[in-house]
């Protein structure tokens, strides 16, 4: 997604945008549990619903983990830590919706907060 410069933003490169976000966050990150990932701070939620009638993928990057959704149920994508400009960036194909976390880290957790694991309800034969 492109965006104006402001005039007191300094010039960034297209892969320093990119990167920014990640070397900015990754000293307070410690690793990528669940809880590591929350005490980044910062949470900012978007819900993921799936309304049809067969499972759903979640495609949740940049780190490439699949979470399935089944019919009628929901997961909240949290992202945490600092991003540029937005926190998401969403992108719908058939039976699929990638969600790309800006900031790099993010968790998915169901209606209770709980953390969901990923690959759960995975079909089987995918991604072996």
């Amino acid at each position: 997604m492109w965006r104006r410069k402001k005039q007191d933003e300094p010039h960034r490169t297209p892969a320093e945008r990119f990167t920014a976000p990640l070397k900015k966050n990754m000293p307070g990150a410690g690793d990528f549990s669940h809880e590591a990932i929350q005490k980044l701070g910062n949470p900012v939620p978007m819900l993921v619903t799936n309304d049809g009638d067969e499972l759903l993928e979640l495609w949740l990057e940049p780190f490439g983990q699949d979470y399935w959704l089944g019919p009628g149920e929901a997961f909240m994508v949290t992202s945490y830590g600092h991003w540029d400009d937005h926190p998401f960036e969403t992108a719908h194909e058939p039976n699929r919706i990638t969600v790309w976390a800006t900031s790099w880290f993010a968790t998915v957790s169901d209606a209770d907060g709980n953390e969901v694991p990923g690959g759960r309800w995975r079909p089987e034969g995918m991604y072996e």
